[in-house]
């Protein structure tokens, strides 16, 4: 029987207005500090993200979200955080934060198959 991973994980959110906390869900980050696994992933509307703030230049956001995943990836031409080892990582990307992309606090959970849990919450919370 394959082994239950502790996770945790946070959902991205689009917040296009701070001072109003509104936001919609726009990626997942997962990770195990027991399985050395992380996985940032985001999908960000082109339509709807207009609809809700066309003031906020898409590519902006988008080139955000990318360094994130970078970052998530420990793609080192990324900064120093990138450099990191997984749960601080995890830690920095999920630090609280005032911008028009946040994090929601992390849950935790357990799993045996790290992956499928990943696509199961980010088709659930975002998609």
């Amino acid at each position: 029987m394959p082994e239950n991973n502790l996770y945790e994980y946070a959902v991205i959110r689009f917040v296009p207005r701070v001072e109003r906390e509104e936001f919609f869900n726009i990626g997942v980050i997962l990770f195990s500090k027991k399985a050395h696994y992380i996985r940032l992933e985001y999908h960000l509307c082109p339509d709807k993200f207009n609809l809700w703030c066309p003031e906020t230049d898409y590519d902006d956001v988008v080139s955000n979200l990318f360094s994130m995943k970078e970052v998530a990836n420990g793609n080192k031409e990324f900064g120093p955080i990138a450099k990191l080892d997984i749960p601080e990582r995890f830690r920095w990307l999920t630090a609280v934060r005032s911008s028009v992309v946040q994090t929601s606090r992390p849950h935790p959970g357990k799993t045996n198959n790290l992956n499928d849990t990943f696509e199961r919450l980010f088709r659930e919370l975002v998609l």
